[in-house]
């Protein structure tokens, strides 16, 4: 399997993978979409693996929002978790004068 997943009262957890090729594109959607439809979830909530996912994995993500929405399942996506001891304040993220994308480390709807 492409993507990690967990299933537990009624949410439908995925772990998308950010180094995602464009190859495994489309297994990964397939994937993603049979999980879906097998356990017929009330929420999906994705995990984004790192704050900057390839264009294949942003293009999944894509998909899947467009399957939830299809079969009307809110969808929830979530950043990737940071520990606080792996980022000192005093050093400067590779990330800095980017900006910061909205989703990273809170809950957001989609």
């Amino acid at each position: 399997m492409l993507i990690g997943h967990a299933f537990e009262e009624g949410v439908l957890h995925l772990s998308l993978p950010g180094d995602l090729t464009l190859t495994s594109r489309s297994a990964a959607d397939l994937e993603a979409q049979a999980l879906a439809h097998a356990h017929r979830p009330r929420l999906v909530r994705v995990q984004l693996s790192t704050a900057d996912p390839s264009p294949a994995s942003l293009s999944v993500l894509s998909r899947v929002r467009r399957f939830c929405e299809n079969l009307r399942i809110p969808l929830t996506v979530v950043g990737p978790v940071r520990a606080a001891a792996a980022r000192p304040a005093e050093r400067p993220s590779r990330d800095a004068g980017r900006p910061a994308l909205p989703l990273t480390g809170a809950d957001a709807q989609v």
